[in-house]
């Protein structure tokens, strides 16, 4: 009888209405969603302790919202990877899984770098999760993750995977720049950094001066990439890069900046903070969707990192006649 039951309730699960740009996972900062070659969706995000990872997967994506949540890995009880464990992704590369996430010391919480975890088995939630270090830059690279690193994406085009993530920089005021390079394996980097992004204009410069939380959307023979500006509260916004896809990537002339965020709070609709998004296809595959978190509620006390108030959303990609996406809350 109880199979039966959770079988009935993973039907109901799977077949409820998705709703746009409301709640649809809370408190989960930093969603991601990866679907596989077998059309599961998989769902992982920051979780409100910063205290580990963890998985959940259905074959929709309004299943995800009810899905069982299993913790694949829990962070350290000192030492690197002890804190702050931030905006893990989900990647399947050359027949293995990958998870490319984020953490800090417990002795130096601040201390975030970059990190990789490795499963061979073909189920990344009940396999076995290997860890595989910090992320390693490329031999002749001096400079890479030497700082507060974090948010790292991976992206293939042509035949290359490339990994992009965000990099402070400076002494005294710290600036969060984006980085891209060429990947030589799912965890060492074949390149040296190239800078994408560095925090230009008054919107990514609120609170902190901070571009992060990068992710690739390819339409129509161009890439565009999004990012994230400004601290992690209400005027927290994305912001977009755009190359054409015969552009040499790792040549930051190739990219466009847009002038003003491609996302940002409203007020009417009771967003607030949007941004961290990924993106994946609808069901059919017919729908461009992005995933991304923000807030229903202006009043945060205290830090609004620890705040756990970021909920997950999605959003339909409407496109433009020129072949640009439009981010809207209609």
């Amino acid at each position: 009888m109880h199979k039966v039951l959770c079988v009935k309730e993973e039907i109901m699960s799977e077949t409820k209405e998705l709703k746009y740009n409301e709640p649809w996972i809370l408190q989960r900062a930093d969603p991601y969603v990866y679907r596989h070659t077998d059309g599961m969706y998989y769902f992982t995000a920051s979780l409100p302790e910063y205290n580990g990872i963890a998985l959940r997967r259905a074959s929709t994506l309004a299943g995800l919202a009810d899905a069982e949540e299993t913790m694949i890995w829990k962070k350290h009880d000192k030492g690197i990877m002890s804190v702050h464990i931030w905006a893990p992704e989900l990647h399947y590369l050359d027949g293995k899984w990958y998870i490319y996430f984020a953490g800090g010391d417990i002795d130096d919480i601040w201390a975030i770098r970059p990190y990789v975890l490795e499963c061979a088995d073909a189920d990344p939630i009940t396999g076995t999760w290997v860890e595989k270090g910090k992320m390693q830059r490329s031999d002749d690279d001096e400079f890479s993750f030497e700082d507060f690193s974090l948010d790292a994406t991976v992206f293939e085009h042509r035949g290359e995977h490339y990994y992009v993530w965000a990099e402070k920089v400076g002494v005294g005021k710290k600036i969060s720049n984006l980085y891209i390079a060429k990947m030589q394996s799912p965890y060492k980097l074949k390149t040296a950094q190239v800078l994408l992004t560095t925090p230009d204009y008054d919107w990514e410069r609120v609170g902190f001066w901070v571009n992060e939380g990068p992710f690739l959307l390819k339409h129509d023979g161009k890439l565009f990439l999004t990012f994230s500006a400004s601290e992690t509260g209400i005027d927290y916004c994305v912001g977009m890069l755009t190359a054409d896809e015969d552009a040499d990537l790792l040549d930051p002339a190739s990219w466009k900046k847009s002038r003003y965020p491609v996302l940002r709070s409203d007020a009417s609709k009771k967003i607030y903070g949007p941004g961290h998004n990924c993106f994946v296809k609808s069901e059919d595959g017919s729908k461009d969707l992005m995933i991304y978190h923000a807030r229903t509620e202006t009043e945060i006390i205290g830090d609004p990192l620890y705040n756990p108030n970021r909920h997950a959303m999605i959003m339909e990609v409407k496109w433009a006649e020129d072949g640009t996406p439009v981010f809207s809350y209609e």
